[in-house]
């Protein structure tokens, strides 16, 4: 199961960054600051959302290219959601983000934050692409709570596609209100298709 994990996607990339940073930090050649591993994780949470709702389940665009992006990034994996290779983000879209959420950080709170932010972000990202993993697999979660969120996502994916957007966690539902009981959810025919 960990070696399919680390198989897929970005992941490995993902934690060979973390390891990088903690290195980083733990040699002091690197500022660190708590404050900001969890701001950079918080934001990750927000932003989580936010391209789950509003970038990934977007109308499909005019242009061929950008359908074509639309469709590995979100499209495809609500077509096919046990496909491992259409799960993970891939290395294409994380590395821009990376880089424009280190300058956010920098812009707004200094150049020394950055580190830390970013690893908060990707402590946040490697979170979010195990439950997803876990979700879209065939293995029961020990916990109660991993149990609780394999079936919060799956909601998302065979029950309605306009409800339950967070994959990691359900803040961001629960405070905007897509967050609702599965009984009060009319099921969708376009879960598969996303409308298009």
């Amino acid at each position: 199961m960990l070696a399919t994990f680390f198989r897929h996607g970005s992941n490995l990339w993902l934690a060979l960054g973390l390891i990088v940073l903690a290195l980083g930090f733990g040699a002091r050649l690197l500022p660190f600051s708590p404050w900001f591993v969890l701001i950079g994780a918080l934001a990750f949470y927000g932003s989580e959302y936010g391209f789950h709702r509003f970038a990934f389940h977007a109308k499909p665009s005019r242009l061929a290219f950008v359908r074509k992006l639309q469709h590995r990034l979100h499209y495809d994996h609500h077509s096919e959601p046990s496909r491992l290779d259409l799960l993970f983000l891939p290395i294409w879209f994380l590395a821009p983000n990376f880089v424009v959420t280190a300058l956010i950080f920098a812009a707004l709170f200094g150049g020394s934050v950055v580190a830390s932010a970013l690893f908060g972000v990707t402590l946040a990202i490697f979170h979010y692409e195990w439950v997803h993993y876990v979700a879209h697999i065939p293995h029961q979660p020990r916990t109660a709570l991993g149990r609780w969120l394999k079936a919060y996502h799956l909601r998302h994916h065979f029950i309605s596609e306009h409800y339950w957007f967070g994959v990691s966690n359900p803040s961001m539902d629960w405070l905007i209100g897509t967050f609702k009981a599965p009984k009060d959810v009319e099921r969708s025919g376009t879960t598969r298709t996303l409308g298009q």
